[in-house]
């Protein structure tokens, strides 16, 4: 089933458009409150805004601190956690946005009440480290579905965009070369994008290696209602396309070829498409008991989890550099190589992110997952990429990024004016 795009959502954005300017209005006559924060995430109670918020909560018990959940799952899902939280689309979540101090979201305005947060202190800590181009750097950002106005609404749009990023406060980063992504992205000035770290990424680093592993092993045990046990886990993992389908779904015979290695290797393939992603995996799953699907449903925020991994396989997804912090290998599988770079632009060659060894099959995969069991050396390799690709990307491996981003936050709220 379709998931989101870009010119589904900016459709909605411009149909919205007299709600917003209500809601800017109303932000002019309602006092914000301080100590009042709201908390979204775009993919569920997890990722940065959940790692914010316990760490606010432990720190000052004066801070009345809410998430806005988007539908009754969520809801639930938060209130399991003892965390409080309304329905963002709801009466009061419109309020406690308008009238909150510090907004704080992981994909956009979205995640909490989008017409009520003009005039607060917004804190976007995004959802990782971009590899492909994003918002203002990428064209995508502004696509509509209405061709024969589309080049005055583009530029509607990016105005829009660009007046709204600039009521970003605060947006952390896992280092300078994201940093200087998000910069252009967002528009941001120097001092709007901060190296602290992504507190996403605290619970890879906090622990030892075992003490890491085992949890993760209990997180996924739990969102896949079965324990994995000692199985060695392989998680495929491909990026969103804007509403496309992943084009790398394997046949019916590349399945067949992917259970007998998993079999062989005694090994568990998990399945995780994009939680807006477009792709049917459901003959792979149905025909192996060692091919599972590890649904954003069950389980939103995929980095509690990735301790628990033995091999990552990914395309272009900013997973594979959450993944490197925890030192395993990684495996690219890009058959759309030339198209997808070609339309959407990355931000560093492919061949840079992948080390030179993607391949377009899974055929590929399979000789190269083969390759990694027999040859020493290669593996090594292979290893020494994702070690290279946490080098390059993330400043701090210390467990503290959410502590840097609360200290920066504070910091910022004590010298307004």
């Amino acid at each position: 089933m379709p998931g989101f795009s870009f010119a589904s959502g900016n459709a909605k954005k411009l149909a919205a458009l007299p709600l917003y300017a209500l809601g800017a209005l109303a932000s002019v006559f309602v006092p914000r409150v301080d100590g009042l924060w709201v908390f979204g995430c775009g993919s569920g109670v997890g990722e940065g805004s959940l790692a914010l918020f316990r760490y606010a909560r432990q720190a000052d018990d004066a801070l009345r601190l809410t998430w806005l959940a988007r539908d009754e799952r969520e809801l639930a899902a938060a209130r399991s956690l003892g965390i409080p939280a309304v329905l963002k689309r709801s009466r009061r979540g419109f309020l406690l946005t308008l009238r909150a101090r510090v907004v704080v979201v992981t994909h956009g305005f979205g995640d909490v009440n989008r017409f009520g947060q003009s005039g607060a202190v917004v804190v976007q800590l995004w959802h990782g480290i971009p590899l492909k181009l994003i918002q203002l750097d990428s064209a995508t950002t502004t696509r509509i579905s209405v061709p024969v106005v589309s080049t005055q609404l583009r530029g509607l749009l990016r105005r829009f965009y660009r007046r709204g990023y600039r009521s970003i406060a605060l947006m952390p980063a896992a280092s300078e070369l994201a940093a200087q992504r998000l910069r252009t992205a967002f528009a941001l000035p120097a001092d709007r994008v901060v190296v602290t770290g992504d507190p996403r990424d605290d619970v890879l680093s906090r622990g030892e290696t075992l003490e890491r592993s085992s949890r993760a092993r209990k997180a996924l045990s739990a969102a896949l209602d079965t324990d994995p046990g000692q199985s060695r886990l392989v998680l495929y993992a491909p990026t969103w396309r804007d509403g496309e389908a992943d084009p790398a779904v394997p046949t019916e015979e590349e399945w067949a070829r992917i259970d007998a290695w998993l079999r062989a290797a005694g090994a568990t393939l998990l399945v995780r498409p994009h939680p807006n992603g477009v792709g049917d995996y459901a003959a792979g799953i149905a025909g192996s008991p060692n091919i599972q699907l590890l649904a954003s449903a069950r389980q939103p925020d995929l980095t509690p989890v990735l301790d628990a991994v033995d091999l990552l396989i990914t395309d272009y997804s900013s997973v594979a550099f959450d993944y490197s912090l925890t030192g395993g290998p990684i495996l690219f599988i890009a058959p759309d190589q030339d198209a997808y770079t070609g339309s959407r632009g990355l931000y560093e060659p492919y061949r840079e992110f992948s080390g030179g060894r993607e391949v377009r099959s899974w055929s590929g995969i399979l000789d190269q997952l083969s390759r990694f069991d027999s040859d020493p050396e290669w593996a090594e390799i292979v290893r020494a990429h994702s070690a290279a690709l946490a080098s390059r990307h993330f400043a701090f491996r210390d467990g503290r990024n959410t502590e840097r981003v609360y200290s920066e936050l504070v910091r910022r709220l004590k010298a307004r004016p």
